[in-house]
């Protein structure tokens, strides 16, 4: 198959509304219905859809009187918190546009987003963006207005507003319509400098609209809720956040990674939605501490049975002894693992990359079906997903109502729908190059099978091709090394050279009880990179990541690198993407050192 397209199941007015009439809708259906809930001293706030409302409005209010006009741009610099969801919706009920950005960025990164955006104002969360912004301002003269949310400001807004009434208020909102720009995502910069995309209010309405008809069993059951820990900067979280508020899914929020079992434990979400490496760590995490405890064995056959138990739904469903080996894991160990995340989970949402299969076999066998998704900041997040009803692991699913799939003679993903961004701020060449006849070229590279059902194989800009005239996609080799719990990241290379190498990278907090559980005592970070035992153990993991492609494709030689790909050191975008150009200039003489010609 190389072209699909799936039609819309909900088709509202393309002109009349805006974001900002999800929160007045809910609270004049369900006022008192909980809405949102902030976290305080190991309990939960509860805050009411009527509650929301006047946090939103009372906020929108305050922009006005400070001088925010329809149509400017107001830039939000915080992590995952109440306060980003409030300050989202009051930017899009003043008429303005709001502008993430990245509580981790740079200083070199604000200012460049908030340049290029011409943003009025911003409302940042700390001192130290706070010291940021201030030694920018020179160079964004545009600022006239900033609110720092730990220093008061947004009670500060609150109380500049109380002279707008809600007729001046309601009046200004009227004049947005959905095909206005809600807000511009600046891209991940994983290849150059970050690109502005620029989504409308009807790309996030008609895609959660229809996303949420698709998804009933999910977001439209009684009591459905979630747990929100990804950075709302990034779009896939943002869109989740549209979806719980148009389906009335109460919504909490962590911001700390650290306190994210514990917040699992008393918050109890129905569904998550996470990317593929905080999967990975769970399952890593778990098996250490079985093989730690002496129940390694245990934990390897409970894992094997729940991949078998979920490979024989797609067959036919299990026989006798897999079902009642299945029911004794599920009270051994499937019970426990369900009940770190809270024990209500049944879902959890997936997308950034690949998750694999075997991962996705395992966690639907022990009761919680990830449900990965493919999409963009261009696609305001999901084109495709696995849903419940229409599944296959190892896919990224079938377009979402509304959505066209196509696949261009050189394998490049193209998307058509409701979902697909306008344009790239200030940059028409890059938008008449990306948008072309309505199709957005990704650069990714796929295909669809005979039901419609996406996998996604690479990007276009990352295919090495080696001496020998080889093509071969490195993601897909990082994939299946990441999964090792050793490996935090590895980079594949190889273009124009006679064979396939990696550089690899230790992930430090597995280390320790990986080490313990081979009796290799003191082992540290800094002398596991040399030590030959963890050599074998990464040679293992990448012979087994190349049982999956040809010899031409396979890793023939890899160096253990010293230290590690991070967001912190610049290596890892905040969304986790690998900056590759990065890295293969910085770490140049490594690669040269993979290819270097013995001395005789």
């Amino acid at each position: 198959m190389k072209r699909i397209s799936v039609p819309p199941l909900v088709t509202p007015p393309r002109i009349k509304g805006n974001l900002s009439d999800l929160p007045v809708r809910n609270a004049a259906s369900q006022p008192g219905k909980v809405a949102f809930c902030k976290p305080s001293s190991g309990t939960w706030i509860d805050v009411t859809n009527a509650e929301f409302l006047a946090d939103v409005r009372a906020l929108a209010k305050g922009l006005m009187a400070c001088g925010i006009s329809l149509g400017e741009r107001v830039a939000i610099m915080s992590k995952t918190r109440y306060e980003w969801a409030v300050t989202d919706f009051s930017i899009w009920m003043a008429g303005a546009v709001s502008v993430p950005i990245y509580e981790t960025s740079s200083a070199l990164q604000v200012g460049w987003i908030i340049k290029d955006s011409a943003c009025a104002a911003v409302i940042l969360e700390t001192p130290s963006h706070a010291m940021i912004l201030a030694g920018l301002q020179a160079d964004v003269p545009e600022i006239r207005q900033v609110w720092q949310i730990d220093a008061g400001g947004l009670d500060e807004l609150k109380a500049a507003g109380r002279e707008i009434t809600d007729e001046s208020l309601e009046a200004r909102r009227s004049q947005v319509s959905r095909g206005d720009v809600a807000t511009i995502i600046y891209t991940s910069g994983t290849t150059g400098r970050p690109k502005g995309c620029q989504l409308t209010h009807d790309n996030f309405m008609a895609l959660a609209e229809n996303a949420c008809e698709r998804m009933q069993v999910v977001v439209g059951v009684e009591g459905a809720s979630t747990l929100l820990f990804l950075p709302l900067a990034h779009v896939f979280a943002r869109f989740i956040q549209v979806v719980c508020v148009h389906a009335g899914v109460r919504m909490g929020f962590n911001s700390s990674i650290k306190d994210l079992i514990t917040d699992f434990g008393t918050f109890s979400p129905t569904f998550i939605l996470s990317v593929p490496r905080v999967f990975e760590k769970i399952y890593n995490s778990s098996e250490q501490k079985a093989v730690s405890a002496g129940q390694g064995r245990i934990f390897h056959t409970a894992a094997a049975t729940a991949i078998a138990w979920s490979q024989a739904q797609e067959n036919g469903g299990p026989g006798l002894l897999l079902k009642a080996r299945h029911g004794v894991f599920d009270r051994l160990v499937y019970g426990k693992l369900r009940a770190a995340l809270g024990g209500k989970v049944a879902y959890a949402v997936s997308g950034g990359a690949p998750l694999g299969p075997d991962l996705g076999h395992f966690y639907r066998g022990i009761g919680i079906t990830v449900l990965e998704g493919y999409g963009l900041t261009e696609t305001t997040a999901p084109a495709t997903l696995n849903t419940p009803d229409l599944i296959k692991i190892g896919t990224v699913g079938t377009p979402l109502p509304g959505v066209a799939i196509e696949i261009s003679p050189d394998g490049e993903i193209l998307i058509k729908g409701n979902n697909v961004f306008s344009a790239y701020r200030n940059n028409e060449a890059a938008t008449g190059e990306a948008l072309v006849d309505g199709w957005f070229h990704t650069g990714d590279i796929g295909r669809l099978d005979d039901e419609g059902f996406l996998t996604i194989t690479g990007r276009k800009k990352e295919l090495l091709i080696t001496a020998g005239g080889k093509n071969v996609v490195p993601a897909f080799l990082e994939d299946r090394l990441r999964a090792h719990p050793l490996v935090s990241q590895c980079i594949v290379v190889g273009d124009q050279k006679p064979f396939i190498g990696a550089l690899i990278t230790l992930d430090a907090q597995m280390l320790a009880p990986w080490a313990k559980n081979r009796r290799l005592r003191n082992l540290s970070l800094d002398d596991a990179h040399t030590n030959d035992v963890v050599h074998a153990e990464l040679q293992a993991a990448v012979e087994n990541a190349n049982k999956a492609v040809s010899k031409a494709e396979s890793i023939r030689k890899f160096t253990v690198l010293a230290g590690d790909f991070t967001e912190d050191n610049g290596y890892l975008t905040p969304s986790l993407k690998l900056k590759r150009n990065l890295v293969m200039k910085d770490y140049a003489s490594e690669v040269e050192a993979l290819y270097a010609v013995p001395k005789q």
